[in-house]
């Protein structure tokens, strides 16, 4: 739910006119890239294209140790991949984990492979959930694992909680970041913090254009315009990063020095986001899980204190009824919708405590040890 239409130039940055074809970027790309490099002997680094629900999507899977267990990022937006940000903040995780990343069907590097047309009717939470379970069903064969995390950010939360629900036999946990619960009072909340926050700012033109927003989210059109319509008052605010107004922050150019991104495919995402989100969200207006009391599998959610793109006191009222094997909530008191990057020391320390003896033990619990010794 990060990418509203309007915000699409910002995290993409496509090629153009200021930026030569030559990419003044690819040495310092190629730093990164060597920084990062899996040199141990039983990792793994590789980026392939795999067929999920009859679209091609691509993949990239990264760790020191094919031991450790898989955790499966599932990005938000829709269409706001995460693959071209994690260089800033994954690299630790890989020590405990074989982190998987793909770009969703109409997203990233995934968009040019597959015919928009064609895609476009298949766009439901429905057939992101199965293509979720399908990639699951994928690294299990192809890396020998009987279960999975399965970490949902943002929209990704949606798929990955709809995953969780219907097959937790492939997981084994569900962590939820920037976790979504019902799409209209997600939207009713966000709006109702950011109106708050521009009247005690005095911000009249904000007040308006929210307030001629109505009925939105409770009753008539829901589209990505509206959508879009409060969250560029929210963000200055606070909503995706907790104080770093857009005006102020490098954060949207860090794509531009992710080994895996090249300018052609930051175009790329920029057009499938457009695609994505104006063709999806219509389609989310109702999707809630506000009725769902008991999840099967372990939960663990992640919650910016600040969040209000993905209102996370939305998700806390629905943590603290539903009932599950175990569950955990961390807060991140610093941080907004993203803490994987806001606060990474301790959000690297919540899935080493709360998530890696989930897993059953193994390397990873080994290796856990060993940082801690």
């Amino acid at each position: 739910m990060t990418t509203a239409a309007a915000l699409v130039a910002a995290f993409c940055l496509p090629a153009s006119a200021a930026e030569p074809p030559s990419d003044p970027y690819a040495p310092a790309r190629e730093i990164v890239a060597d920084m990062n490099r899996i040199v141990t002997p039983d990792g793994v680094q590789e980026t392939f294209v795999a067929t999920l629900g009859g679209a091609k999507q691509v993949v990239n899977v990264r760790g020191t140790d094919r031991d450790n267990p898989i955790l499966v990022f599932v990005h938000g937006g829709p269409g706001a991949v995460e693959m071209p940000f994690a260089w800033t903040f994954q690299r630790p995780w890989e020590d405990f984990f074989t982190v998987v990343h793909y770009d969703q069907r109409g997203a990233g590097r995934s968009y040019p492979l597959n015919p928009p047309k064609a895609l476009a009717p298949t766009m439901t939470l429905e057939r992101y959930r199965d293509d979720a379970i399908e990639l699951i069903e994928l690294l299990q064969e192809r890396y020998g694992k009987r279960k999975v995390v399965l970490m949902g950010h943002s929209w990704g939360s949606f798929v990955g909680l709809a995953v969780a629900l219907e097959r937790p036999d492939l997981l084994h946990a569900y962590v939820g970041v920037g976790q979504g619960i019902d799409f209209r009072e997600g939207e009713k909340a966000g709006m109702a913090w950011t109106r708050a926050q521009a009247l005690a700012a005095g911000n009249e033109e904000a007040v308006a254009a929210i307030d001629a927003l109505a009925p939105y989210p409770m009753a008539g059109p829901f589209t990505i315009e509206q959508a879009d319509g409060w969250r560029k008052y929210a963000m200055p605010y606070g909503s995706l990063l907790y104080n770093r107004p857009p005006g102020e922050t490098l954060y949207f150019h860090q794509p531009r020095l992710s080994p895996l991104y090249t300018p052609a495919d930051r175009k790329a995402w920029g057009e499938g986001s457009v695609f994505t989100v104006t063709t999806l969200w219509p389609r989310l207006a109702d999707v809630s899980f506000a009725d769902v009391d008991r999840v099967e599998v372990p939960l663990v959610f992640l919650l910016g204190r600040h969040d209000y793109t993905v209102p996370s006191p939305v998700a806390a009222e629905w943590f603290e009824e539903v009932e599950a094997p175990s569950k955990e909530l961390i807060w991140f008191e610093h941080s907004a919708h993203m803490p994987m990057f806001e606060e990474p020391g301790l959000f690297l320390a919540a899935l080493l405590r709360e998530v890696v003896p989930l897993t059953g033990g193994g390397q990873a619990s080994a290796n856990v040890d060993q940082k801690g010794s």
